[in-house]
């Protein structure tokens, strides 16, 4: 079945619960006016009927509201347009061996929080040897050397950094989205690199963060975007396969050429 509506009470009734925030008062005089401006909005984007099912004052000038609702679009499954991982999870183990057998040193990776973010849970999470979702972080691989520049870091001083540490992969987290700054930032990014390396030597530009499309690493320039939910094994294992993997088998085919 690739066609489909919501699940709400029963299956297909298109039910959806729906929360946003309005600019306006929901005080005692002026609460089933808020309502019915959040009502009014929920109808305009397709929910018929609409109940405000909560209505909470954030302030004395704005309210948040759940409105729960039925649409009556449809979901087509087979017109899904997804990022598929296209390369194989591997263990620290095999890992470790990979690099060690390919590069004969270990693979150096510089990763932080750049502009104003100062949100490291996520780099934290990829990089710490603690890891996430019962990883252990790249700092756990004997064969990655890994520098964690933390938050609120410059381009300058990653590209500086990067230079200093002779960088193979840039891991850069992006948390703070307000105004698109995550992808103003990246952008950023991916010219300086452009521009202060020739392609050949560029280090591999990876950006992580709850608000990125998959989809966007051409438009970014950046070579690979991890979204949330991502595994410091996912990031090992991705490595591997751009710098050690595929860089074989272009030298090999290479050689045969020649």
């Amino acid at each position: 079945m690739t066609i489909m509506r919501p699940y709400g009470d029963t299956t297909g009734d298109g039910m959806v619960q729906l929360s946003f925030t309005l600019p306006i008062s929901s005080q005692a005089a002026g609460a089933k006016l808020a309502e019915g401006a959040a009502a009014q909005l929920a109808n305009k984007m397709g929910m018929d009927p609409a109940l405000v099912v909560h209505a909470k004052p954030m302030g004395p000038d704005f309210t948040f509201f759940v409105v729960y609702g039925r649409v009556h679009h449809l979901v087509d499954t087979s017109q899904v347009r997804v990022v598929e991982r296209e390369f194989p999870l591997l263990t620290p183990k095999e890992v470790n061996l990979a690099i060690r057998k390919a590069l004969r040193r270990r693979l150096v990776v510089v990763g932080g929080c750049i502009g104003t973010d100062a949100h490291t849970v996520g780099i934290d999470a990829i990089l710490n040897i603690k890891g996430f979702a019962g990883e252990k972080g790249l700092e756990y691989y004997r064969e990655l050397r890994v520098v964690n520049l933390g938050a609120q870091v410059s381009v300058p001083q990653l590209v500086a950094r990067a230079r200093e540490e002779q960088a193979d992969a840039i891991l850069v987290s992006q948390v703070v989205t307000q105004r698109d700054a995550h992808l103003h930032n990246t952008k950023e990014m991916s010219a300086a690199f452009r521009e202060s390396f020739p392609a050949e030597r560029r280090p591999l530009m990876v950006v992580g963060g709850p608000r990125f499309d998959e989809s966007m690493t051409e438009e970014l320039g950046v070579d690979r975007i991890f979204v949330r939910g991502t595994t410091p094994g996912e990031v090992a294992s991705y490595l591997v396969d751009e710098l050690v993997t595929k860089r074989r088998q272009v030298s090999t085919s290479g050689a045969q050429a020649s």
